[in-house]
């Protein structure tokens, strides 16, 4: 098993900044969707930053991205700021999702108002 989420998406997916690590374990999709499922904010959080730290680059699979994003969104839904990074990202790879990212920095906005 690998120590980290990060490591795991990094062993199935690559990483554009580093080379990825010879690993002996199998890399299955859905082995790693399963423990991104139940993974940590945090630990959702540090796999999107290292793996794209500037949103519009990696090698994690747009759907992946956008589940990420989602989990993130279901543990921390009062955060404007991690509501407009989702937003962006969807914006990235629309226009499919454009409606949504739209919906997302509403929301962000309605809850800086409410503060």
């Amino acid at each position: 098993m690998h120590a980290t989420l990060t490591e795991h998406a990094r062993c199935l997916y690559g990483d554009e900044y580093r080379p990825t690590p010879k690993c002996d374990l199998e890399h299955r999709e859905d082995y790693f969707v399963q423990e991104l499922t139940f993974a940590d904010a945090d630990s959702i959080l540090a796999m999107l930053r290292e793996l794209s730290p500037h949103l519009v680059d990696g090698h994690l699979p747009v759907w992946i991205r956008n589940l990420a994003y989602r989990l993130v969104l279901l543990q921390r839904p009062d955060e404007p700021a991690l509501m407009r990074e989702a937003a962006d990202s969807l914006y990235l790879h629309g226009p499919d999702w454009d409606d949504i990212a739209a919906g997302l920095r509403r929301r962000a906005d309605a809850f800086e108002g409410a503060t």
